[in-house]
């Protein structure tokens, strides 16, 4: 991915001076690191040991930030939040985090911050990150060496959502998911240190596999917000139109559709679930809920007929228990 020159290095959104962070992007990372410290696990995860908890909480908190200003933002000032994310981000890796010595030395690289695994994130502001949600990734970053590429495809999908409300093709489809959801998968295995070539490989196909079945689960909130992930290709194929998924419940072609798409996300789960084999400990645990928690969405997908307008599959916390222990024993 090309980055883009931040556009609001100099002054935040809210015309905040150089050095401090715009109020709404204070506001939005506030309220999306809390949210995301709030919201419920898996169970495998909540079971993690403290140090990994912690880190994935930090991750959730950035990757819900950059999914809050990219949706619920003015859609005027959701570009500029989005560079000064991105902005800030540069800082922690320019800089790292605050070594014990209070003196915080520059990376040398655009990789991982820092030399020093610190004791706790920067102070934000403090020749470093300004904002806390970027400040709160110091440790993980520092401790398990995450590259910043993840977190920039991250920021890069929300921007992409700016341009694009409609896919032609189930391949433009999975470009999108590469940037939306991918990062994640790839983020985790670095915070385990489980981080291999292969194993990035089968933890694309997972995450593309969780991204697809959200997609498919929320068709109908999508559309409201103006934006329609099922290709149109397929809609044609099964002679499915924008009104259809308006309806209050689907037709047999969207159901059909739906059918078709929840069979390629479980597809593509099923190739990438052996990552769970290759694991041990808490990282087999948290990738088994993973897979787990995907597998229990597609078969709450099957279990509503495939309609998915007339209102939200979700599963229940049983089937997503039974998926996990399968998934864990099995190891895919």
């Amino acid at each position: 991915m090309t980055r883009e020159a931040p556009r609001s290095e100099e002054a935040g959104v809210s015309g905040a001076p150089a050095g401090l962070a715009s109020g709404r992007a204070m506001v939005i990372t506030s309220q999306a690191a809390g949210q995301a410290a709030g919201e419920n696990f898996p169970v495998a995860l909540r079971l993690l040991p403290r140090r990994y908890r912690q880190h994935l909480a930090a991750v959730y908190g950035f990757a819900r930030s950059a999914d809050d200003m990219g949706d619920k933002a003015p859609v005027a000032d959701r570009l500029a939040l989005l560079d000064e994310l991105e902005a800030d981000l540069a800082r922690l890796y320019q800089w790292g985090p605050r070594p014990r010595d209070g003196v915080t030395r520059p990376s040398g690289h655009r990789g991982v911050p820092g030399g020093h695994p610190p004791e706790s994130a920067a102070a934000p502001g403090a020749d470093g990150p300004r904002l806390p949600v970027v400040a709160a990734l110091a440790p993980a970053v520092a401790q398990c060496a995450i590259p910043e590429q993840p977190f920039l495809d991250l920021i890069q999908a929300n921007r992409q959502d700016q341009a694009v409300t409609r896919y032609e093709s189930f391949t433009g489809l999975l470009g999108y998911c590469k940037l939306s959801a991918n990062p994640v998968g790839r983020i985790v295995l670095h915070v385990f240190g489980v981080a291999t070539s292969r194993r990035e490989e089968l933890s694309d196909l997972v995450c593309t596999a969780l991204q697809l079945a959200e997609h498919w689960q929320d068709v109908a909130e999508d559309l409201r917000a103006g934006r329609i992930y099922l290709p149109a290709e397929d809609m044609e194929r099964f002679g499915v139109t924008e009104n259809d998924l308006a309806a209050s419940s689907a037709t047999a072609g969207v159901r059909e559709l739906i059918a078709f798409e929840t069979g390629r996300a479980r597809s593509l789960l099923d190739q990438g679930a052996p990552v769970v084999g290759t694991l041990r400990g808490a990282a087999r645990a948290a990738v088994a809920g993973y897979v787990a928690g995907g597998r229990a969405a597609l078969a709450a997908i099957a279990a509503s007929g495939h309609d998915v307008l007339a209102a939200t599959p979700r599963p229940g916390k049983r089937r997503v228990a039974a998926e996990l222990t399968k998934t864990y024993v099995s190891g895919r």
